[in-house]
């Protein structure tokens, strides 16, 4: 007898989206009438549920969309007892005030049977079922997606741990930079997370979508991974650099292509997918809009966008931080230094983001302030 295995096309070097979207084919097999499976990830150190991958195509009511989990009572609800929650008729929460609930009713759904993702003991996200049909979740229906329910998280599991392997491995480097470099982990924290904001406030204009703006938060802490190659008296220098020390400090850039290329092939991740957006944001953060960056002096919108929302993100933090050489700017006078670098050095559309998320841009300075530790 001939068989063939519906899901070996999960073996395949592909997206975790990619995966997703197959396993909903399958489910649809067992159930036509699942219209959506989702996945949302949970940052623990701002409490934030995250939309990440959907199977749904257009049909994404919930894209580019970021919640505190205390802020949605439900969601919170299920993580408190630690089990899935079955909705089989919308109407329920028809009166529901929370962002999340009224776009999943406006977007016509009946049904949805949702879990929390753990790692470890360790809650990670959740996973969505939904349905435009009501009371489709019988007891037997539950039964099969809860097989396919912990294929998906065992898949975002492996995905997340071999991003996070290359990324420990590449921030142990890093740290050592920093722990000779005047740069802080709360200026990692703060200018990813500015780096997060400026790419879901773009995502519609360049149709980015979740997993894109994900990569950009996990990625951007490494920028100057290239730094550790760069000799102390240079790095550590108080003044200001001369000619010769300016260019060997430029080489970092460089450096930090050759280090993730090196420790790619090392740990024999190159299968990781968006591994580019690494590359280019360590590869040229450092390029200017009008061409007079380094180090290949790219022009405009040939710099790959992921170094121009970093490069944005890391100007401005370094304006409103402390250095040994200056004092941190207030977030006015930064402002004012970010629009006359607008359309000069820095793309113009990430720095109209922050101008214009200011109360966002305060809560992450907050949220990720200095102590005298650093």
């Amino acid at each position: 007898m001939r068989y063939k295995d519906v899901l070996e096309p999960l073996n395949k070097q592909t997206s975790i989206k990619n995966k997703l979207i197959h396993c909903h084919t399958v489910v649809q097999q067992y159930c036509p009438d699942i219209a959506r499976i989702a996945v949302t990830l949970y940052d623990p150190a701002t409490a934030v549920l995250k939309t990440y991958i959907h199977s749904s195509g257009d049909d994404a009511p919930l894209s580019h969309y970021q919640a505190r989990l205390d802020e949605a009572p439900s969601l919170k609800a299920i993580l408190d007892k630690g089990e899935p929650r079955v909705i089989n008729n919308m109407l329920t929460f028809e009166k529901g005030e929370h962002q999340h609930t009224k776009r999943i009713g406006h977007q016509g759904y009946e049904a949805s049977y949702t879990l929390p993702m753990f790692y470890n003991g360790d809650f990670f996200g959740f996973i969505f079922f939904n349905s435009y049909q009501a009371d489709i979740f019988t007891e037997s229906l539950l039964n099969e997606l809860d097989v396919f329910a912990h294929l998906i998280s065992l898949m975002v599991i492996d995905e997340l741990s071999t991003l996070r392997s290359l990324t420990a491995a590449l921030s142990t480097a890093a740290h050592i930079t920093h722990q000779r470099d005047p740069e802080t982990g709360s200026h990692l924290d703060r200018m990813s997370r500015y780096s997060q904001l400026i790419a879901l406030q773009l995502a519609d204009k360049y149709s980015l979508d979740d997993e894109y703006v994900e990569h950009i938060f996990m990625f951007a802490p490494l920028h100057d991974i290239g730094k550790v190659a760069i000799p102390d008296r240079i790095l550590l220098k108080q003044g200001p650099l001369n000619e010769e020390e300016r260019k060997i400090m430029d080489t970092h850039s460089n450096k930090g292509l050759e280090i993730i290329d090196h420790m790619v092939a090392n740990f024999k991740l190159s299968s990781i997918p968006h591994l580019d957006i690494l590359r280019n944001i360590a590869h040229y953060h450092h390029e200017a809009i009008n061409g007079e960056g380094y180090p290949e002096k790219l022009k405009s919108d040939t710099i790959p966008l992921e170094a121009r929302i970093v490069a944005t993100a890391d100007v401005f933090d370094a304006l409103t931080s402390k250095r040994p050489y200056k004092e941190a700017w207030d977030i006015d006078r930064a402002y004012e230094e970010m629009k006359k670098l607008s359309g000069h050095r820095l793309d113009a559309d990430c720095v109209q983001v922050l101008v214009e998320h200011r109360e966002e841009v305060e809560n992450i300075m907050m949220r990720f302030a200095e102590n005298r530790l650093g």
